[in-house]
């Protein structure tokens, strides 16, 4: 995994028309945070969004795939935004909003 700092600059302006992000550097990659949730990540100048059952479908309507760093076929529960999306705010604020609700779940979950 790697990124170049203007693809993780560029990101992080398109997101901040969002929410409160930061950004911190993770396994040669980016995390991206949203109020302290985990809800996206940088790999290869390639933007990621968590996913469940609920917005799963968007991204596969959008043929595209998850995020796979092992090099063996396994997979995390992260999927590649469209460009569109992420050249476009108020579709990338829709997508956004969903992975953070999709990471504030995860979280929730762990504490139970």
């Amino acid at each position: 995994m790697a990124f170049s700092p203007g693809y993780r600059n560029f990101v992080v302006e398109q997101l901040e028309h969002i929410s409160s992000i930061t950004s911190k550097s993770m396994f040669g990659g980016v995390g991206l945070y949203a109020d302290g949730f985990f809800f996206a990540l940088i790999a290869d100048d390639q933007l990621y969004f968590k996913v469940d059952d609920s917005n799963r479908p968007d991204f596969e309507a959008a043929d595209m795939g998850a995020f796979s760093p092992y090099g063996d076929g396994r997979t995390m529960q992260y999927y590649e935004v469209p460009i569109g999306v992420l050249e476009d705010v108020d579709a990338l604020r829709t997508w956004a909003e969903k992975a953070i609700e999709v990471a504030q779940h995860a979280k929730k979950g762990k504490k139970q």
